[in-house]
């Protein structure tokens, strides 16, 4: 599943790509996504309204369009968007297209159909019930370790649990939490409660760090994700510890360890990473 770095990948790709393009047209070949795409009013949304900006709220991009609402997708599982010639043959999945007016099409692909295509009014997508409720972006200016203080005050449950909770800290995937503990030096383990400011504040540092380092990337690829060129992510050849199991660790030669956390692979060096 696509996470922050790879929706921010191809949130800066259609930044570069659309912004200032007008959508000629919308077709709707297959309405059955996560929630059902109401055809008629994308198409009546968006057809003949310029791109204006492209951003990001946790893994949703939102794609402004002048004097008009907020484009809201979501990628789901297996969601592609990819630019290509408007007289290419649809692929097999290609479920929502744009018509641009340079000759392009803009085309939602999802396999699964866990994606999402929506629309939300403009100014108050914060409202949208798939934006409502959400944590901190990690990103922004605001997240410290002050934040993450606050946040794990009195929680017994683990830190890797707390980082991937989406109510509070959004965007710090599977991947990206395995990789931000062990640079911060905690175990995954760790009661998030007991953890003091300093420690907070660099996991909070390694949050930063590695995401940016991941988007810096295009993304960690393992199977289905592609930016909106087809250009796949290389992060995974800077993982530290994901999927390292029996490997040495390459900060102290011992070895990368795995367990299981809430249904999810934890990948940490015991040697490294102290509760």
């Amino acid at each position: 599943m696509p996470e922050l770095p790879e929706v921010e990948s191809v949130r800066r790709s259609l930044e570069r790509e659309v912004v200032g393009r007008v959508i000629r047209a919308v077709t709707v070949r297959e309405r059955r996504l996560r929630v059902p795409v109401d055809a008629a009013a994308l198409e009546r949304a968006a057809t003949g309204r310029e791109v204006t900006c492209v951003r990001r709220r946790a893994k949703f991009l939102l794609v402004d369009l002048q004097d008009g609402p907020t484009l809201l997708m979501h990628l789901g599982m297996t969601g592609r968007l990819g630019l290509v010639p408007h007289d290419q043959p649809y692929a097999k999945h290609d479920h929502v297209i744009f018509v641009l007016d340079d000759g392009r099409d803009l085309r939602f692909n999802d396999a699964r159909r866990f994606g999402l295509v929506s629309l939300a009014e403009a100014g108050a997508e914060a409202d949208h019930p798939s934006l409502a409720g959400l944590g901190v972006e990690p990103l922004e200016a605001g997240f410290d370790g002050a934040v993450l203080f606050e946040l794990t005050r009195g929680v017994a449950r683990p830190i890797k649990n707390l980082i991937m909770d989406g109510s509070l800290v959004v965007g710090v995937g599977n991947i990206y939490a395995s990789e931000s503990l062990f640079r911060a030096g905690i175990h995954p383990t760790t009661p998030a409660g007991r953890l003091s400011r300093p420690r907070l504040v660099r996991l909070a540092r390694a949050i930063r760090e590695t995401l940016r380092a991941a988007i810096a990337q295009g993304g960690t690829t393992f199977r289905d994700f592609s930016n909106t060129g087809g250009e796949s992510g290389y992060f995974a050849v800077k993982l530290r510890v994901y999927a390292r199991e029996g490997e040495a660790c390459l900060s102290c030669g011992g070895r990368i360890r795995r367990i299981v956390q809430s249904g999810r692979s934890t990948f940490y060096c015991g040697a490294c990473q102290r509760r």
